[in-house]
């Protein structure tokens, strides 16, 4: 008889790029992998069971019962919750072992930081969990300060680099920049407009163009900026793309920025390496794992940014030295294959 197939029960938003590559990596691992979600969209493959929307922090008390009847039914060999402060606490009020927890960042760097009960709230969620990842170093440790029963894993998303490789350095016309993140106030972009308007009165004959992937709610707002700064000939809206459109527009670019306020491992930041970018980052903990000191600045400093950028245009062989570096960095330690296959590895100590 066959052996049976281990069952894989995740928690999380079925619209996010991660959360969908991680479940496609499991199934491909040969595991049946079900989800539940608050916000849903077909994946193949993939069972979902839908939880009401939510639309403010208590809405997550109220999709408790659901959460709880939708696990009981399914009746996985794991749980796995995305993102501590909402999946992690329905999960965690399952009561189902074992059960993984995967912070995201910010539900660990800045929602237990707003109130005392929330960072109350943050530690019983965590203790309740049988296995923590995170994918930085920063977030590993603070989750180890909440003192967790469980063992704590750096794993990070990893980059599909059959997809997400260098293309030939004379396909590169002028200079031109691209941020993959999304249109949302922590991630700066109206920083990096402010930015790049600089770099074009600093560079007057250089050819620049500034490539706006991910989409957001300040789409509105962003492109009144760029109207108002005399931009709209040289930034380009390109909105939310799938791995081959981003790849693209990565292959046309030599230098990718990432400045968001509060971040762990950006995926956006490790593909944009992946692909042979100079990459501009914050200074944050986990950008520091990746990226070195002259080209990390403060987050919200315009100027800081644009002087880094003035730098890098100036220098193409710079450019082109940072990007194949980071390239090589990627395939020694950011190869997606590598971390799915340490979590799975993860699974089945659990299951033993």
């Amino acid at each position: 008889m066959a052996e049976r197939q281990p069952h894989l029960c995740l928690l999380g938003d079925a619209n996010s790029p991660h959360t969908r590559r991680w479940a496609l990596e499991m199934r491909a691992r040969g595991w049946r992998v079900s989800l539940v979600t608050t916000r849903p969209e077909p994946l193949e493959g993939v069972e979902q069971r839908i939880l009401p929307p939510v639309r403010r922090q208590t809405d997550w008390l109220l999709r408790l019962a659901d959460a709880q009847r939708h696990v009981r039914e399914l009746a996985p060999d794991i749980v796995h919750a995305h993102y501590v402060t909402s999946y992690g606490y329905l999960a965690a009020r399952c009561g189902h072992h074992p059960l993984a927890m995967t912070a995201w960042g910010s539900d660990l760097l800045v929602t237990p930081r707003t109130r005392p009960w929330m960072r109350w709230l943050t530690g019983w969620i965590l203790r309740r969990a049988d296995l923590i990842t995170g994918d930085s170093a920063s977030l590993v440790e603070a989750a180890r300060q909440y003192r967790p029963r469980a063992p704590v894993h750096e794993i990070h998303w990893g980059v599909d680099r059959a997809r997400f490789a260098p293309a030939p350095r004379e396909d590169k016309n002028g200079v031109q920049i691209v941020s993959l993140r999304a249109w949302e106030p922590n991630y700066q972009i109206a920083t990096l407009i402010d930015a790049f308007a600089l770099l074009c009165q600093q560079l007057p004959g250089t050819p620049l163009q500034l490539h706006l992937l991910g989409g957001g709610s300040l789409e509105a707002q962003l492109r009144s900026q760029v109207q108002v700064r005399g931009l709209d000939r040289s930034v380009n809206f390109h909105g939310r793309l799938d791995d081959a459109g981003m790849a693209a527009v990565l292959a046309r670019c030599k230098i990718s920025v990432s400045v968001p306020t509060s971040d762990a491992t950006s995926v956006a930041m490790l593909e944009s390496m992946a692909c042979g970018l100079a990459v501009v980052a914050s200074d944050l903990p986990a950008n520091r794992q990746w990226i070195t000191p002259d080209l990390l600045v403060p987050a919200g400093d315009a100027r800081a940014l644009a002087g880094v950028l003035q730098q890098l245009a100036c220098d193409d062989a710079r450019m082109h030295q940072v990007g194949a570096h980071n390239a090589e960095r990627i395939a020694l330690d950011g190869d997606r294959k590598a971390q799915m296959d340490h979590i799975d590895r993860l699974y089945r100590q659990l299951l033993q």
